[in-house]
Order: C-alpha cells, then sequence, then structure tokens
C-alpha cells in the first residue's frame, strides 16, 4: 500500500480525510473578527504506520469568491484598489490592486457573491461569469479556499468610489486599459494570488474569451 501511495499518478490521492486522519480534539483559542482554533490529530505516513499525535493552529477563514472586472469588446480591465492591513510593512504601500472578492455566507451560492461583491465594490450589476479556478488560499495554516472568475462587462463608464462603510470599505475602481493591467505583473505592483492568477488566466484566454464573447454577442443580438 505505501508502495503504491509512493509511486501513484498525481492525479490519484494517497490518502482521504475519512480514513487516513484522526482528529483528537479541537478547541477555539481566539474568536474575534476572525476565528482561530486549536487542533490536535494524526495522520497516516507515506513510509506506514502513523504519525505521533501533534497540535496545529489554523486560522477559520471559509470560502470566498473573486472577480476580475473584463471589458472584451474595449480591452478594458478593472482593479479595485484598497487598504489591507496585512500589507502593513512590506517595501511599498499597504493599498492594494486586487480583483473584487468577498466571503461566503450560509445559503449563499459563489455566483451570488460574486454579483453581490460586484455592486457592492464596483458598481457592476449586468455581468457574465466565466469560471477560472478555485484553490486553498494558504493550507499550511487556513482554511480559505477561493473560487475566481472572469466578469465580462461593459466597462466605458466604470470607475469612482465604492464599498460598505459600515464594513469600514474605502474602494476606489481603476479601470485601465489591459496592456496596463498585465504590467502590473512585470512591476510587481499587482502582489497578491488571486490577482495575479486572474490576470495570467486572461493573459493566457483572451483569445478564447474574445471568441465566446462575440458567438455570445450575436446570439443574443447585440454587442456591449
Amino acid at each position: 500500500m505505501e508502495t503504491t501511495r509512493k509511486n501513484r499518478k498525481l492525479t490519484d490521492q494517497a490518502f482521504t480525510e475519512g480514513s487516513d486522519v484522526e482528529l483528537l480534539g479541537k478547541e477555539t483559542v481566539y474568536d474575534g473578527f476572525f476565528t482561530m482554533e486549536r487542533l490536535t490529530l494524526r495522520h497516516r505516513l507515506y513510509e506506514g504506520g502513523w504519525s505521533e499525535p501533534f497540535s496545529r493552529e489554523l486560522f477559520v477563514r471559509g470560502p470566498a469568491v473573486g472577480v476580475l472586472l473584463y471589458d472584451p469588446d474595449r480591452e478594458l480591465i478593472g482593479l479595485i484598489e484598497q487598504f489591507r492591513v496585512g500589507a502593513l510593512g512590506q517595501p511599498n504601500s499597504p493599498w492594494l490592486l486586487e480583483v473584487v472578492a468577498g466571503m461566503v455566507e450560509a445559503g449563499e451560492s459563489a455566483e451570488e457573491v460574486a454579483r453581490r461583491e460586484l455592486f457592492e465594490e464596483a458598481g457592476i450589476e449586468q455581468v457574465e461569469l466565466e469560471p477560472i479556478c478555485e484553490y486553498l488560499v494558504s493550507p499550511g495554516g487556513s482554511n480559505e479556499t477561493i473560487k475566481l472568475f472572469c466578469g465580462l462587462t461593459d466597462l466605458e463608464h466604470s470607475g469612482g468610489c465604492y464599498g460598505v462603510a459600515g464594513e469600514h470599505e474605502d474602494i476606489l475602481l481603476c479601470v485601465v486599459p489591459e496592456a496596463e493591467a498585465f504590467n502590473t505583473l512585470n512591476s510587481g505592483r499587482c502582489n497578491n494570488a488571486a490577482t495575479i492568477v486572474c490576470l495570467q488566466w486572461l493573459m493566457l484566454n483572451r483569445e478564447l474569451v474574445h471568441k465566446n464573447w462575440r458567438k455570445k454577442s450575436r446570439t443574443i443580438g447585440y454587442s456591449r
């Protein structure tokens, strides 16, 4: 069994949570704006047998959604800029360029969250959501996942200040030519994972996005 696990195809899972992890204890060590838990557990080893019990602190964050705004007719990209406390102490400004994003609340779908956040953070109501990917943000210490979309829309007259005042949001929507947005990857101005993933995805899939958008525009009888 252990040899099979070490020499398996990468598409096959070596272990599963249900049979190969034992959760021995869980306690909440902090419950404020965020929640932190301490887990005691053990898991199976590649060489066989089980690990010794050990503890890990887990930052409980849950699922999130991010949306890169793109206007394929005008080749414009919309990014938001806002203050991020986690960027304090970094060499550059703690005001970051990001995709529109938000946390999934109980009972919400990823698409519902995307549309809610697009309205709150960018004033966008009409949008076509194209799935990009879903990934674990920082699995060494957090259970947060993020599902990313490309939001196809008309950005010709978009831009300005948005955000929910009661949530201390102060957000600037920046609409720029796609070449300028792509250049933020090379310059280092774009320095957070979700935005990097989205921009690189668009760079790789730009022609397909345009092809599908033209086809959809012809089908519904208009072009933005």
